[in-house]
């Protein structure tokens, strides 16, 4: 089966035909969506829509960084709280980006190091959300003396970085529909990598693969991302989805 790692599909851009974008995904194979929360005005849409899919849906629990504000000790105790109270899938996402907004850094690493630390006191995996701050969030990282499994959601990043990650153990990366885009680098980046640390997501409802590029992404969509990897790979599209599968198994369990 296709697994998405990595999906917001309780999001508003879907209210109007959700239910049928997942029914054909599930006729495709693709039979399992991971839905990583961002703060606390998510958390009530991705539990409906796991307890509405509670064999294709799963439910993390995390505090995005772009949702780091002036109120980030009020977020964190509401994931605290939900944390204590009910399983998830894992914890996520969370992370650093400073693409956005540089005010509240030292905020995004510190909420960061401490939902890293809750995953090892859960047992969870965490699903990393890291843009323009690769640096910073692998600073962070190393300066944990042991690590949950982890994926590094929507990678799209050089080799070094790549091999990096890798060296961290127990961390795949997350290959969305960049991995299509002409000019990205990430096909020439996932060509040298070994499937073994691969996983598949699409991020919907934002960054649709070509030939979609620009519209609003959709659960369909990753079979673009899965065909791309087998034609960079020159290895089957059943290769792709069966050790993608176990890879992402691996991360969130069976």
């Amino acid at each position: 089966m296709i697994i998405d790692t990595h999906i917001h599909l309780y999001a508003e851009e879907f209210d109007a035909d959700r239910e049928q974008l997942i029914s054909k995904a599930i006729k495709n194979n693709i039979q399992k969506f991971y839905l990583p929360n961002v703060d606390s005005e998510s958390i009530e849409r991705m539990h409906d829509l796991e307890k509405k899919y509670p064999d294709n849906c799963f439910a993390m629990m995390g505090l995005h960084p772009c949702s780091v504000k002036a109120n980030v000790e009020d977020e964190l105790l509401i994931v605290e709280q939900y944390l204590a109270k009910r399983k998830y899938a894992a914890i996520g996402e969370i992370g650093i980006d400073l693409y956005w907004d540089k005010t509240f850094i030292n905020q995004q690493i510190d909420a960061f190091k401490k939902q890293i630390q809750w995953a090892l006191d859960y047992d969870y995996a965490i699903i990393i959300h890291c843009r323009d701050a690769f640096n910073e969030v692998y600073d962070v990282l190393k300066s944990f003396q042991k690590l949950p499994k982890g994926i590094f959601h929507c990678f799209s990043g050089n080799i070094e970085q790549a091999n990096k990650i890798i060296d961290l153990k127990n961390f795949k990366l997350g290959i969305g529909g960049v991995v299509t885009f002409k000019n990205s680098g990430l096909d020439k980046v996932v060509q040298e990598i070994a499937l073994e640390y691969l996983v598949l997501e699409t991020d919907a409802p934002y960054l649709a693969p070509i030939p979609h590029r620009g519209k609003r992404n959709e659960p369909g969509f990753i079979l673009e991302v899965a065909k791309k990897i087998a034609e960079v790979k020159q290895i089957s599209m059943l290769e792709v989805e069966e050790v993608t599968e176990k890879n992402a198994e691996f991360i969130f369990g069976k």
